[in-house]
């Protein structure tokens, strides 16, 4: 049986462009719309009570991401996701919020930095935890780290590609495999963010991700 996704509820500032996007993406995320499930716009559209314009827009962002596969004229589905596009989508992300962070550092407030820095010690303190609460507390501080930049640019792009990062990163292994390196290597990241060494923290986050 076809998954049904709730309906959308419009709240002001909403973006329904965007909203239809989130939701098709988390239904993604979560496995209700599991690899190889067809997807049409019509269902989509009664599903979430909007009209088909918004799901078609929706569905074709995703598919640049390789969430969705459209063949036209034959099928709209679910990818499957498979380790080489996890780890490329992986890397890409890393070296990408390794540029926004090093902006951050270069241009934000100290109290924006006080923030980024808090943010830092919630990761380290993740760090002996399951992977999907460190996931959480890195994806809380890149979330400050993007927002500390102030470049428009980069957080539209973020936001853009946020379904994508996040399909990602939960299924990848990226971090380094022993327990001690692992966490010298976050704290060393936490001091270079609270000493504004752009260039420190950049590599380290690298580092952490064996991209280095």
């Amino acid at each position: 049986m076809r998954p049904q996704l709730p309906p959308i509820e419009l709240t002001s500032g909403t973006i329904l462009s965007d909203e239809v996007y989130a939701r098709i993406g988390d239904a993604i995320l979560d496995g209700r719309l599991a690899p190889g499930q067809r997807l049409r716009d019509v269902d989509l559209a009664a599903d979430l009570g909007v009209s088909r314009t918004p799901v078609r827009e929706a569905l074709q962002r995703l598919e640049r991401f390789g969430l969705v596969e459209i063949a036209v004229g034959r099928y709209t589905r679910v990818a499957d996701y498979d380790d080489q596009t996890r780890g490329d989508m992986g890397a890409f992300t890393v070296y990408m919020l390794g540029n926004v962070l090093h902006l951050a550092l270069m241009t934000c407030s100290d109290d924006e930095l006080a923030g980024l820095v808090r943010a830092a010690d919630a990761v380290v303190g993740a760090v002996g935890h399951d992977a999907l609460r460190l996931f959480d507390a890195n994806a809380a501080l890149f979330e400050k780290v993007t927002f500390a930049a102030g470049n428009r640019v980069f957080a539209g792009f973020i936001r853009e590609t946020s379904v994508a990062i996040r399909h990602s990163l939960r299924g990848w292994a990226p971090f380094l495999p022993d327990p001690d390196q692992r966490t010298e290597a976050y704290l060393r990241l936490r001091d270079c963010i609270a000493a504004r060494d752009a260039d420190g923290a950049e590599q380290t986050l690298r580092r952490l991700h064996n991209l280095v």
